[in-house]
């Protein structure tokens, strides 16, 4: 139609669904053509042309182009698709556990940047001596949530600190709270009436970074449960460009995406039917360890573990990802 391109919301939505079609169409052609090469691999290889070497090389990028298909067909949740807004906490511990929550944030920017998604610092409150005491990251891909929903809950850290004089082994925590990016396809209702705005400057490192008007914005809106009844205030802080009206725009985004969140949480409620006997997925519960001297971290709800701990630091946890979808994905479905 020759005005496509005139209604821009409909069209983007129209061309996300395209390309949604196109990764299923070219995943089908990429596992016929490898599985075609996989036949032919096993006469070749009774002919004496091509080593078993070869043969099981092919037989490795086949399973891995399936099982990535198959994980990909477990999200099927009309939130999945979505990025996230991904917030990290620091828990007690003082400056060994904000330490601890600046080695999950860059593991989960190492992550983002692994997969070429866009990321951008919502909020950060740095810590008193080192690490950090919170930060809000938007997480911008396709099925980024799908994926790093997992992530939501309480990560521990077992490790020999070295802010501790006596060289003791610690325990630090932090929490990882993790929520849909809601895009323009999703229609979220904000009252104006319970919306009001603060403004600040933007902390600066000195010097010329000192941000010399007041860009940061604190929005607060006055929040109703409509199922409930409860009524409670939501605080959203944004200090990501110098822009005070572009601020603006991206703290009424993260609102609605808390907003959409909350709206989720009631329907997973009234469509959560998993056995007494399984592990409950609750927000908020510990959900890894990451032991260091003992080179292990582990997953507490798979059982899924690795001694790779350096190449989870960096970004590595698709194995996670994986192995709760293939445990947990099918008890979130309607």
């Amino acid at each position: 139609m020759p005005d496509f391109w005139e209604h821009q919301k409909e069209a983007e939505a129209q061309m996300r669904k395209i390309k949604q079609l196109r990764f299923w169409i070219d995943g089908y052609a990429e596992v016929d053509k490898i599985c075609g090469e996989l036949e032919l691999g096993f006469d070749f290889v009774k002919e004496g042309l091509i080593e078993e070497a070869e043969l099981d090389d092919i037989y490795a990028r086949a399973v891995a182009l399936i099982e990535n298909l198959e994980l990909h067909n477990m999200l099927r949740q009309e939130e999945d698709k979505l990025g996230v807004v991904l917030k990290i906490n620091s828990g007690a511990g003082g400056t060994e556990s904000q330490d601890w929550a600046q080695m999950l944030m860059r593991l989960y920017l190492r992550w983002a940047e692994k997969h070429g998604h866009k990321t951008s610092i919502a909020q950060l409150l740095e810590g008193d001596d080192a690490g950090i005491k919170s930060v809000t990251i938007n997480i911008e891909g396709d099925y980024v949530y799908g994926y790093l929903k997992s992530e939501n809950g309480v990560h521990r850290l077992v490790r020999v600190s070295p802010y501790n004089a006596q060289g003791k082994r610690m325990t630090s925590f932090a929490s990882v709270f993790v929520t849909p990016l809601v895009d323009d396809t999703i229609e979220i209702n904000v009252s104006p009436a319970c919306v009001s705005w603060d403004t600040f400057r933007s902390g600066g490192a000195g010097g010329q970074n000192v941000n010399k008007v007041e860009s940061g914005v604190r929005l607060r809106y006055k929040y109703k449960d409509p199922y409930t009844g409860e009524e409670e205030e939501i605080l959203i802080e944004n200090t990501e460009t110098r822009d005070q009206p572009k601020n603006k725009e991206n703290a009424m985004r993260q609102l609605k995406s808390i907003l959409y969140e909350k709206e989720l949480n009631h329907r997973r409620a009234e469509q959560r039917k998993i056995e007494d006997s399984k592990m409950k997925i609750e927000w908020g519960s510990q959900i890894r360890s990451y032991v260091f001297d003992d080179r292990r971290v582990k997953d507490h709800r798979t059982g899924y573990q690795t001694s790779d701990v350096n190449g989870v630091m960096d970004g590595d946890i698709d194995a996670f990802i994986k192995a709760y979808l293939m445990e947990f994905s099918g008890a979130n479905e309607q």
